[in-house]
This record gives structure tokens, C-alpha cells and sequence, in this order.
């Protein structure tokens, strides 16, 4: 039987990018898999693979989810409970922290610790928000960032202002640096999240996306 991957649309997303980079995965790969946006808490619960994309303040995104009824539930019993694999893109992984400080203190889903704060620049060159192509250096192996080590200092496509402090360095797998060093992504269990945005990312993002695809955690 086939993959049915969900992107949630919580109005918070570049939905359309990110299902075309998906759709584009699955061609380039032979994958069998269908792509399904959607914020009917029963087709998530249905999914096999959930994708939470994210673009905007983490209190605006983590309201956004919350508004629709179920939605949360419905994500706590298919990635925690029944395990099936993530992926939270950009906000969508920083609402996995515990906390979030962008517009005021907000809480989030709390599956990985650690808090959002702010990137810290005091040198001209290094702008705010962080916007552009990034190196990423890969902390620890993982599955879904296997690609990488066949690449010569990889680069990915970011656009944040605020970053994912890990509660624990072995949760993030990869790393950035924008002025101080930043989470590129985190990893465990069923879990992945990417601060950068996979979609916009080129050969490098289509790569994950397809690994995503066929992860087995």
C-alpha cells in the first residue's frame, strides 16, 4: 500500500510550494505516494506521513493550529501515540519546543524541549531576520539528511528571525551560523523538523523530501 503524506493547512504554510516539492520528490523518485493538503483532523489521523509546514510568528502559527477543532488531538494520537514519521518546516518545527517567545511568551506542543528565541546579531553583515542560502553541518546522522554526506558543504535556503534552542544538543542534527550558531534541524524518534525551507532548497530540498518519504523510524 502506498504512502499518503498530509500537509496541514492551518493558514500558516506556503501550502503550494511545499506540495509541488513533494509532487516533484515523488516523481523523481518513483515513489508510490499520494500528496493531500488538508485541515480535516480525520485525514491526519488517517495519514501515514505528517508534514507541518510553517511561515509567520510562532504565536500567530501555534493560534492558527489551535483554532481548528481536533486539529491537536488528532496530531497527538498519529505522531506520538501511533508514531508515524513528521516533518515541521520552519515554524512548523518551532512549534515543537516547549515555548515560544516571538510575540510574547506562547506555548507549544512541547515534543521536543527546549524554547524559540531570538537570533542574535551584533555585526552588520549578519542581518535580521537571517534570509538566504546557509552551510549546513550535520551533527548527527540521520535518515532524512542521509544525502548530505555525498554533498560538499551543503547549502539550504533559510528565512527566520528566531531560532529552535534545543533542551538537548543530541536532539539537533544539524547546524547553522548566522552570527552565533543556529538549529538547522532537529531529530528524534518519529520526529524531523527543518528550520530551513525544503521546498526552496533545490536538488538538496527535493532529496529530503524524498528520504522523508521513505524513512522508516
Amino acid at each position: 500500500m502506498g504512502e499518503t503524506v498530509v500537509i496541514i493547512d492551518y493558514g500558516s504554510g506556503n501550502l503550494r510550494s511545499v506540495e509541488k516539492a513533494f509532487l516533484r520528490a515523488i516523481l523523481d523518485g518513483n515513489l508510490d505516494c499520494e500528496v493531500v493538503v488538508s485541515r480535516d483532523p480525520e485525514k491526519v489521523v488517517r495519514a501515514t506521513r505528517i508534514v507541518l509546514p510553517g511561515v509567520g510568528a510562532f504565536a500567530d502559527c501555534m493560534a492558527g493550529l489551535k483554532s481548528i477543532a481536533g486539529m491537536r488531538d488528532a496530531l497527538c494520537e498519529t505522531v506520538i501515540r501511533r508514531g508515524r514519521p513528521f516533518l515541521g518546516i520552519c515554524v512548523g518545527m518551532q512549534l515543537l519546543a516547549d515555548e515560544g517567545f516571538e510575540h510574547g511568551r506562547t506555548e507549544g506542543l512541547g515534543w521536543v524541549h527546549g524554547d524559540v528565541v531570538p537570533i542574535v546579531s551584533n555585526l552588520p553583515q549578519f542581518k535580521i531576520p537571517h534570509m538566504g542560502w546557509n552551510e549546513i553541518v550535520v551533527a548527527r546522522p540521520h535518515p532524512v539528511l542521509g544525502h548530505l554526506a555525498q554533498v560538499e558543504r551543503p547549502h539550504a535556503y533559510f528565512v527566520h528571525s528566531y531560532r529552535f534552542r534545543c533542551a538537548s544538543d543530541h536532539d539537533a542534527i544539524a547546524w547553522t551560523r548566522h552570527g552565533e550558531p543556529i538549529c538547522a534541524a532537529i531529530g528524534r524518534d518519529n520526529i524531523v523538523g527543518t528550520q530551513f525551507h525544503p521546498e526552496k532548497s533545490q536538488a538538496l530540498g527535493l532529496a529530503l523530501l524524498g528520504n522523508f518519504i521513505r524513512w522508516r523510524p
